[in-house]
């Protein structure tokens, strides 16, 4: 779909708060309707998800929508103001009301969900660090431990790891653990290898070809924990309004993703399982007490069955929430949008949402009317499962670009009604965008600020 004329809108001003994917959609699709945009990024690079979600053996799909958002960011119309949180470094009344701040007609919330929802047993954070482990913390050191720069927290790979999840981002956190620990292993017999070698063409095949067997190896292997149904993981999405029929070929496909990375990584997987207590010893956690879980009536329901699973780590990857937002409703982990479909709130008549932000969704799989339907060539595409590796798995980052800009559009619409700011308004708007780049050294380049802060292992 190209963008309307650029004449087709008075030259609004409008806010967009992150910019990767989804924000990088929105600020092009709008400066495509003419208006003025400013996008916000908490971060050094606009990569957001992408680069600190996925795993990097997703080397392809990454640079191919770095280069995508870089060329959106770029645009004339989009201006970029890179590491800048708002409700830390800018407050965000004062970009959602005209009268009182910067003078934005509209303000885009496109920054994703970056915390992980809490392991949902009382206690459990106590043991962070000491045998618990959270997805996206654990994926972005996976990603960035080589740099020199790196701060954040880091983590020792061990054999024998429970995953509590299920999804497309669980089992990249199991073969993280997969490939890591066979490495480990492959490294003590004086064998090399890399994550590349190892997840193009399976575990099975890197050691058939060098004469080893998987029991050779004695790794015990990583356990995937669901609570539902091997056929209820959402590997494949059913399309809206599926029939009995469809809904069983749906079923029939998750199971067939699930087996193939099994296969290919060698990985566990416990269904029915819901983790209830905690299982500690010396003041750390060594493991949980899960209940057994049974479908009925298409109901998930309780059994009275316990059983206890140990691990060298619990590994909780069942799903990212957005930050809270100072000044913004909440409805449990969620923002309290009062329109799903365009992250729209009473109370803030300016404010839209696009992506993560809205959905709750902090994998790259975006879900709900956010996205486009995950097929299970996709799916395989994704994991590495398909004839061709990884071929085709940008499909996947379809949906969040299409909503995004369904967003857009949404957005132009609701400002069309409104008076434009007044020139000196806008130029006082340009100044402080000026100003705010300035202290923070951005050079006035998208291309080249980002390759002058990316490090070289990234390059």
């Amino acid at each position: 779909m190209t963008n309307p004329p650029h004449s087709s809108l008075p030259q609004h001003a409008i806010a967009v708060i992150g910019g990767a994917t989804a924000g990088a959609e929105v600020a092009a699709r709008l400066a495509g309707h003419g208006c003025t945009v400013v996008v916000f990024e908490q971060n050094p690079r606009p990569y957001g998800k992408v680069e600190d979600g996925l795993p990097r053996w997703h080397h392809a799909l990454r640079q191919k929508e770095y280069e995508v958002i870089v060329g959106k960011l770029a645009r004339p119309g989009v201006h970029f103001v890179p590491q800048t949180k708002i409700g830390h470094d800018l407050e965000l009344r004062d970009l959602t009301d005209p009268a009182a701040g910067w003078g934005f007609s509209a303000v885009v919330l496109a920054c994703g969900a970056w915390r992980d929802r809490s392991l949902p047993i009382e206690g459990a954070d106590h043991y962070l660090g000491r045998g618990l482990v959270y997805q996206n913390p654990f994926i972005i050191w996976f990603n960035h431990a080589g740099e020199q720069d790196y701060k954040g927290p880091r983590f020792v790979i061990e054999d024998d790891a429970l995953v509590v999840g299920g999804g497309l981002a669980s089992i990249d956190v199991v073969k993280v653990h997969m490939l890591e620990t066979t490495r480990a292993a492959l490294a003590k017999r004086g064998i090399d290898s890399t994550v590349l070698d190892l997840e193009v063409g399976g575990i099975p095949k890197f050691l058939e070809k060098h004469g080893l067997t998987w029991r050779e190896l004695r790794i015990k292997g990583c356990t995937l924990c669901y609570r539902r149904r091997v056929e209820d993981m959402p590997l494949v999405e059913a399309p809206e309004g599926a029939d009995t029929a469809r809904l069983a070929k749906v079923e029939a496909s998750r199971r067939k993703v699930l087996e193939k990375a099994m296969e290919k990584y060698l990985f566990r997987v416990e269904p029915l399982s819901a983790p209830e207590e905690l299982v500690v010893e010396n003041g750390r956690l060594v493991g949980l007490r899960f209940r057994r879980m049974k479908v009925e009536g298409g109901k998930l329901l309780r059994t009275e069955e316990t059983f206890e699973r140990r691990g060298s780590a619990v590994v909780s990857s069942i799903g990212s929430i957005p930050d809270p937002i100072p000044g913004l409703p909440t409805k449990g982990e969620l923002l309290a949008f009062d329109d799903w479909e365009l992250g729209r709130m009473a109370a803030f008549p300016t404010l839209f949402g696009a992506g993560n932000v809205v959905t709750g969704k902090g994998n790259i799989v975006a879900s709900r009317k956010h996205a486009t339907h995950v097929s299970e060539k996709m799916a395989e595409a994704f994991l590495g499962l398909g004839a061709h590796g990884h071929a085709g798995e940008e499909a996947i980052l379809a949906g969040t670009a299409a909503a995004a800009r369904k967003a857009a559009d949404g957005v132009a619409a609701s400002v069309a009604t409104l008076a434009p700011p007044p020139p000196e308004t806008l130029e006082k708007l340009l100044t402080r965008v000026r100003e705010r780049q300035a202290a923070v050294d951005y050079t006035g380049s998208v291309a080249t600020w980002v390759r002058d802060n990316t490090p070289p292992e990234l390059e």
